[in-house]
């Protein structure tokens, strides 16, 4: 396949166009992934990669791609810079890898987690390139205003059951923000509910407790002045039906409707990231393998936690977007 085939519109239609590999999806990462020097790599050695990175930065009028290569790393770590870098950068490694043939098959079902799920939403044609990068920039902006408006914080706890944790947040005014694998889920709020609800779970028997270094409690009611914000964007773009599925972070069914997507897209916002379900319904539709597209090991790493039994591949720099 030629790399001067392939620009960010035609990635969708050329994974359509893919034999199908029953057992495989696809993985995109979220925010958290991020670090300087994330696609450079690939920019360089792939022409395919680097129409990507021009892409975004025409379409944000940003220089999204230095971000991503020179930092430095506290603009690539500004909320609304990071969620447009890591979406360009999980797109540029796939538009790379088809470019040159590492992947010759497309999936039966793609995930993202949080805001991954954009990422896998251009990958299934539902929104284009240029738009899902425009409306991850405006969701990182709007959810660091819900961040200052109201300062909050995240901890991961780790060794307790999901119900038994809910219920001490419940009881302290914090929330579950991810369920991430067995025994690996993130918690948030103000930053008295979570210090409360984390001593809470140590004395209830969790392994450990870790604070986590965020701008705010994504993915819990504190986040709702982002989320509405989010739904007035969202109507003003154009959703198809995905020609792959695409297994929802709130439900975890998969999303086969364009006329869904917005709704969805703003519930995320709010609603706790459901991805060991997730995994578990992609498990359930025979998927054995998984392929993670974008910066670090992430969610590959999780997949292992939830099920060694899933193989897992990543590709995110040069030398693994290589045939």
């Amino acid at each position: 396949m030629s790399d001067l085939s392939l620009t960010p519109s035609s990635i969708a239609s050329q994974v359509e166009a893919l034999p199908l590999a029953a057992g495989v999806a696809w993985l995109f990462p979220g925010q958290g992934a991020q670090a300087v020097g994330m696609g450079k790599d690939l920019a360089e050695a792939h022409p395919a990669a680097r129409a990507v990175f021009q892409a975004a930065d025409d379409a944000l009028g940003v220089p999204i791609s230095r971000i991503c290569f020179d930092g430095p790393e506290d603009e690539l770590t500004r909320t609304v810079n990071t969620q447009p870098a890591i979406v360009t950068h999980s797109i540029a490694a796939l538009a790379a890898a088809l470019a040159s043939g590492a992947v010759t098959e497309r999936p039966a079902l793609v995930a993202g987690h949080s805001l991954g799920e954009y990422a896998a939403l251009i990958a299934a044609g539902a929104v284009s390139f240029e738009d899902g990068v425009r409306l991850v920039r405006e969701r990182g902006r709007l959810m660091q205003e819900a961040c200052d408006r109201e300062p909050s914080t995240m901890a991961a706890v780790l060794g307790m059951e999901p119900d038994a944790l809910a219920a001490i947040c419940s009881q302290h005014g914090a929330h579950v923000c991810n369920v991430n694998a067995p025994g690996n889920i993130t918690i948030g709020g103000t930053a008295q509910a979570v210090q409360a609800a984390s001593d809470a779970a140590t004395a209830a028997g969790a392994s450990r407790v870790v604070p986590l270094t965020v701008s705010g409690a994504f993915h819990t009611p504190l986040m709702q002045t982002a989320a509405d914000g989010m739904r007035d964007v969202l109507a003003a773009v154009a959703f198809t039906d995905p020609r792959i599925p695409v297994v929802s972070n709130v439900t975890t069914r998969p999303l086969t409707s364009g006329e869904a997507l917005p709704e969805e897209l703003a519930t995320q916002i709010t609603s706790p990231v459901l991805w060991a379900d997730s995994v578990r319904t992609m498990q359930a539709q025979g998927i054995t393998q998984v392929v993670e597209f974008g910066p670090g090991k992430v969610l590959s790493g999780l997949v292992r936690r939830i099920d060694r039994a899933v193989g897992s591949r990543n590709i995110g720099t040069a030398e693994e977007a290589q045939a």
